[in-house]
């Protein structure tokens, strides 16, 4: 572990950092407050035009950010992504594995196998992939931090949203699970557990509902708003600093009180 000597909190300078579903939402505001504090980011995502115009901010802004397009459903993609990240960054040190994806609100017994299995192909195997991926990396680094975006669908019910739930369950058993088999070699695993997030996928499931089942939504959490950006954002950053080095394993949740 390198301690932080310049006294800035949450410092990431000289970071080697890949984000995965970095196009938007979390994990685009991720990239740019981390290139922004001294991070080397690399971001993956399907989403190419806005993926390079992320990127293209950063570097606007005199920031280190390049993009590449990868869909994490593929294994070989996911591979290709991190050989591209090891070859432009000169190694990993942080890896957040962000990409996701809703699906139409349904109870259980009416959702599609279609939507079922995408959901577990991106939201959980994506993720394994991604993990698996990074190990292969960071052992021979001589370790690194993987931080998993799950959801408190992952630690509670989410009614109407049940492959979405399933998969980020299996995100958190994911992460527990690799938290104790790596640590030996030096490399931790986390996730991230927000609620609803002001981000164009949650606001795309709530378009989904009906208003007073968005105003259920809103209200859930003790502090009557959906999160934003910024704040798990910040979140993330201080994760990939050196100050969480004896985090692992661990649901780092922002609810705003839900879980409550």
């Amino acid at each position: 572990m390198t301690l932080n000597t310049n006294g800035i909190a949450s410092d990431v300078t000289g970071k080697r950092i890949l984000i995965t579903g970095g196009a938007s939402g979390i994990g685009a505001a991720s990239a740019l407050l981390l290139a922004s504090r001294g991070a080397k980011v690399v971001i993956g995502d399907m989403a190419e035009e806005m993926g390079a115009a992320v990127a293209k901010q950063g570097q606007d802004a005199g920031n280190s950010i390049v993009f590449k397009k990868v869909d994490v459903t593929s294994g070989d993609e996911v591979r290709a992504l991190f050989v591209f990240a090891m070859e432009t960054l000169g190694g990993l040190d942080v890896v957040v594995n962000n990409a996701g994806i809703d699906h139409q609100p349904a109870p259980m017994h009416e959702l599609s196998d279609e939507d079922f299995d995408r959901n577990i192909a991106v939201n959980l195997k994506g993720v394994w992939h991604c993990m698996r991926a990074a190990v292969t990396c960071m052992a021979a680094n001589g370790g690194g931090h993987v931080i998993n975006v799950a959801s408190i669908a992952g630690l509670r019910s989410a009614p109407l949203l049940s492959a979405y739930s399933a998969a980020k369950h299996g995100v958190m058993g994911l992460t527990k699970s690799a938290a104790h088999e790596y640590a030996r070699v030096n490399i931790r695993f986390n996730a991230v557990c927000p609620s609803f997030i002001d981000t164009p996928m949650v606001q795309n499931t709530m378009a989904k509902m009906g208003e007073r089942a968005q105003k259920a939504t809103i209200n859930a959490s003790p502090l009557r708003r959906l999160g934003t950006v910024d704040e798990v954002s910040g979140a993330i950053a201080w994760l990939a600093s050196d100050e969480s080095s004896f985090m692992n394993g661990h649901a780092f949740t922002l609810d705003g009180g839900m879980l409550a």
